[in-house]
């Protein structure tokens, strides 16, 4: 078992929010190499899996929105798993209601939207899911806040994200 060393977290929250989580995101990295498998799974508790899922989905959404999310292959990760109630639990409450309504588009268009595309086909997914739009613009308004609140989570419950079973 790995623990996070207390002073590395301390001076990350010194910095902000965005950098206090990152020192957990960076540690579960590390601890699942780089990438998430049937081997290393097991290494993170259900706290640390959906402040990981929260990592990869921010990541997404900044880079290319919830086709993105979902062509890089993390459809569902976010949304087969309790990832939006999990979001409720830690106060982000907007968040959780807005995956919940993007889980609807997702499950009703599943398999087209997991399919394997050219890059012209996956330029033309932005058209056809213009439905994920509003979500997107509405993800962008709340980003700040809802990370706030689950900076705050992990500060008041910080045994159950700074302790790795690796």
């Amino acid at each position: 078992m790995i623990q996070l060393n207390d002073k590395t977290i301390s001076q990350a929250a010194e910095k902000g929010m965005d950098e206090f989580l990152q020192v957990f995101i960076d540690a579960y990295l590390q601890a699942v190499d780089g990438k998430l498998t049937a081997d290393t799974m097991h290494k993170l508790n259900g706290s640390q899996h959906t402040l990981l899922a929260w990592h990869f989905f921010t990541s997404e959404m900044r880079e290319g929105g919830f086709v993105q999310l979902i062509q890089n292959g993390y459809g569902g990760y976010i949304f087969g798993n309790p990832f939006a109630k999990a979001m409720k639990q830690f106060g982000a409450v907007e968040l959780g209601k807005l995956v919940y309504k993007a889980k609807e588009i997702y499950d009703a268009h599943k398999t087209e939207l997991e399919r394997q595309t050219t890059e012209e086909e996956f330029n033309a997914m932005y058209v056809d899911f213009e439905a994920f739009d509003e979500l997107e613009e509405l993800y962008f308004d709340m980003e700040e806040q809802q990370t706030s609140l689950i900076a705050a989570y992990v500060k008041e419950y910080i045994a159950d994200f700074e302790k790795l079973n690796v």
